[in-house]
Parts: structure tokens; sequence; C-alpha cells
């Protein structure tokens, strides 16, 4: 057989993974919900174009402002906003490393088959349905032909720079939650014009950046040369940072620390439902996957509580109530989604008794609700300074409570793939049903606040949250119901998602 050169067995890599997704049988069973996702995708794409017209109308109102130097005005929000966003689609390399290992192949060159893949991926264009619409209204007609082409591609560059940055960040926050100091601290640093200067503030802020714009647009060589070295230091950090975290995570190196942990004998006397409690509290004090998402879930609702209660960040009905659907829905939406994911590890000890997941269903279900009055503790400042009312806190409480995580232990039906409760990297991926769960998600955020609109639009604000408690005591009290209407058809589908639960264990 003939020697591969780097580029051919890069090629060969890129194409094991695409077929590798298409032989998965998830493949099969996603179909109905990529398109879900397509159709989302074109709303987006529709959504930024909406945003090009508007801000092309703006550059083209003001001619002290080129098309130019306003995009780059606005360029750290846009890279801040798909450095967020990447959370959601983009995965780190992690799981395509493990059955290359032992193969004599270059020791980089998987994960410099990722690189190039996520550089190269169709998302990183998803921008450009709003940039090359407003460069051909703001800076085609006016600049010329070259600028316009240099501005596109030094956007690219900055998002490719910015698919990088996050690969690197989310590999390293998988390690040790600490390293979310990384980005905080980065963003800190871009966002110095903003607080200091002679002037600080927004103006001077999109000021500093569109003055870097117009160095790279003017052909400055040093900037293009900043730009550069940026994505290569970016390329060469993330390329050892990957290696050394997934050799780590495949020498599988434990650090054993004994840890007292409460018998929590209180629960006692609930009988099977208090050991189901127990197992709740202990996997997340003992298990890495499930503490480390419950501690970002925490850390989620403490800012934005904060943010909603003693700022005027996010004033007003409308964002009031977004962030207080938020906030109470982030334990469902971070952890809920994966239900019997992480018991996928002891499912054969699940099936010994008659109703024992009917019962760990149950449990599970009082131990989220309980969960909430974290949230709505952290709620009661807004209702203090007159942000929220105490009917619309409590209704969207209670809505959750009810109606939402109706919708979340639905997916108990459906996930059929373990999760590990430790190990983070190597595995076959975090969830099967990614698909699904993001359609669900997006259903638990938009549905409710458009309910509440419509609702205010018909009748009053009082009205609207009145029917948002209606709807989740209703849901609250057929709790029994509609949790043993979902084990019925878990135990219809046992035997498929036992044999799932088993191929998926690392």
């Amino acid at each position: 057989m003939n020697r591969l050169t780097r580029l051919q067995l890069i090629r060969q890599l890129r194409r094991h993974i695409r077929l590798s997704e298409r032989r998965s049988a998830i493949w099969q069973q996603n179909k109905s919900a990529k398109w879900a996702l397509g159709v989302m995708a074109v709303l987006t794409v529709l959504y930024l174009m909406f945003f090009a017209v508007m801000f092309a109308l703006v550059v083209n109102s003001t001619p002290s402002v080129s098309g130019t130097e306003f995009m780059f005005g606005i360029s750290p929000f846009i890279l801040t906003l798909d450095f967020v966003l990447r959370f959601i689609a983009q995965q780190t390399p992690s799981q395509l490393i493990k059955p290359y290992v032992l193969l004599p192949i270059p020791k980089y060159a998987c994960i410099e088959s990722f690189q190039v893949t996520s550089m190269l991926s169709w998302g990183n264009l998803i921008w450009y349905a709003m940039l090359l619409p407003f460069s051909i209204m703001s800076i085609l007609f006016s600049e010329g032909i070259w600028v316009t082409l240099a501005f596109l591609f030094a956007f690219y560059v900055l998002i490719i720079t910015n698919s990088q940055w996050y690969q690197l960040v989310r590999s390293l926050i998988s390690t040790k939650i600490w390293w979310w100091l990384l980005p905080i601290a980065v963003y800190a640093v871009v966002a110095l014009p903003f607080y200091v200067g002679s002037n600080p503030g927004l103006d001077s802020f999109c000021n500093f950046y569109s003055a870097l714009g117009s160095h790279l647009m003017h052909g400055n060589p040093l900037a293009w040369l900043a730009l550069f070295v940026a994505l290569a230091n970016v390329l060469y950090v993330n390329r050892h940072v990957q290696y050394k975290l997934i050799w780590r995570e495949l020498g599988k190196v434990q650090q054993t620390k004994i840890k007292h942990i409460s018998s929590f004998s209180s629960l006692d006397r609930l009988g099977h439902y208090g050991e189901y409690l127990k197992l709740e509290v202990k996997s997340i004090f003992r298990n890495k996957n499930l503490r480390t998402v419950f501690i970002f879930g925490t850390i989620i609702v403490l800012i934005f509580s904060l943010l909603v209660s003693f700022t005027d960040a996010y004033s007003g009905d409308f964002m009031s109530t977004f962030w207080c659907i938020y906030n109470f829905a982030i334990y469902g939406a971070m952890m809920l989604v994966r239900v019997m994911c992480y018991e996928g590890n002891y499912i054969d000890c699940l099936m010994v008794r008659r109703e024992n997941i009917l019962t760990l269903l149950r449990a599970k279900y009082y131990f989220f609700v309980t969960l909430l009055l974290f949230p709505f503790i952290l709620m009661l400042p807004t209702i203090f300074t007159g942000r929220c009312s105490l009917l619309m806190v409590l209704s969207v409480m209670l809505f959750t409570a009810g109606a939402e995580y109706a919708l979340f232990f639905q997916m108990a039906v459906y996930n059929k793939q373990t999760v590990p409760l430790n190990s983070k990297l190597v595995g076959r991926g975090t969830m099967e049903n990614s698909y699904m769960q993001m359609l669900l998600e997006a259903v638990v955020f938009l549905v409710p606040i458009l309910l509440i609109q419509l609702l205010r639009a018909l009748f009053s604000d009082t009205a609207a949250y009145l029917v948002l408690l209606i709807i989740g005591v209703a849901f609250i009290i057929a709790h029994p119901l509609w949790l043993r209407n979902i084990y019925n058809r878990m135990m219809q589908r046992k035997y498929q998602n036992i044999e799932g639960f088993h191929q998926s264990r690392v």
C-alpha cells in the first residue's frame, strides 16, 4: 500500500467521519428532527437577512460611517454570539479519536482532520446570510469590489478563528469548571474600550474596533499579519491541548479521593422514593459529569437572576418574562433532557423489580420540582423591586413544574444512549437524540413566552398568568397519570432501549 501524504490522510479521515454518521442508526431515527432543524435554519437565515437590510438602511442614511466601519465596530458582538451559539451545535474532536489511536498514523493527524473539517464546515458561513447582503447594499457600490472581497474574507478568518477558540475553551472547561475564567478574562479584555479610556462607553468601543477594521480594509500588511498570526496561534494551541486531554482521558488515570457524604437518613421514611431521592443527590455529589452540569445550571440561574433583579439590562415586561421562564427551565434543559441516560450505566439493576423505573421517575420528578425553589428564592428580589409580580413568578414556576417537566420526561422513552458518569472526552457522543432535544428545548423556551404574549394581547397580564398557573397546576395534579403513561411506553421499548444502553457504554 502506498504511503499516504498528510493531506490525503486528512481527506480519508474526513470521509470516515461522514460514513460513520450515515451508518449510525441515529441517522435514520433523526431524519424528521433534521427536517425541523432545516426549517429553523431557514428561519435563521431570513432573520439574518432582515438584520442585514436594517443595518444597511442605518449605514446608508449616515454618510459619516462606512459599511466596513460599522460592521467591524459591532464585530465583537457578532463573534461573542457566534461563540455562545457553538455550544449548541459544535462538538469537540474527542469522540472521533478513539478508533485511530493504535494505527500507525501521525499522532496529530486525527485532530488536524477535525480542525480542517470544522473550518470548512457550512455552519461557518451562516453569518454570510447577513454579511453578504449587507456588503452588496452598503459596501460594494461605495467602496468597490476589492474592499468588499477583503471585508468578506477578513470576517471568514475571524469566524474560523472563533471556531478554534471555541473548541479550545470547550475542551478545557470539560476538565475543570474554573477554566470558565479564561473566556471571561478574554472577553473582559476585548471589552476594555467600553470601560477604560478618556471617554469610555459604547461609542468608544465601536470606534476602537472600527479603526482596527479600517487597517485591514486599507491593506495594512501588519494588520493582516496579526490576523493570521492569531489564527495560527489558536490552531497550534488547540491542537496540542486537544491531543493532551484526549490521551489523558484514554489513559483512564483516575484520582481516587475519599468523600464523606451524608447518608440522608431523613429520607428513609419515604421508602423506595427516599432511596431514589438519595440516588439523585449522591449522583450529583459523586459523579463528575452530573456535578459539572448541575454547577453550570446553578451558575446560569444565579447570574441571570442577579441581572434581572439589579440591572436595567433586561427591563420591560417581555424580557423579564423571558428570563423568568429561562431561569426556571434551565435545570430541566440541562439535566432532565438527559433523563435515563446516566441511569443507562446501571439499567440492568433497575430492571430487577417490577415498576422500579416508575418509582425512579416519580422520585426524579419530585427532586426536580424541589430544585425549582432555588430559582424562586433568587427571583424574590425582582418581586421586591417591582420588576416582576408574585403572580408571574409563581405561575411560571408551576407551569415549569407541570407542563414543561411533562415534556422533558418524554425523553425517557426515547433516550437509549448511556452518558458516562465521570469520563468526559472519549465516547460516542453525549446525546443520541440531540436533534430531538434541541427542538424540545426550543419549544420549552419559546412556547410559554408566545402563549403569554398572546394572552396579554387578548385579555390582560393577570389573565395570562392565571391561565399559565392553571395549566401548570393541572399537569402537577395529573403527574401520576402522565408518568405512568411514560413508564408504559418505556416498557414497550424496553429491549430496544436496553440494547442501546449496553452498546453505548464506554
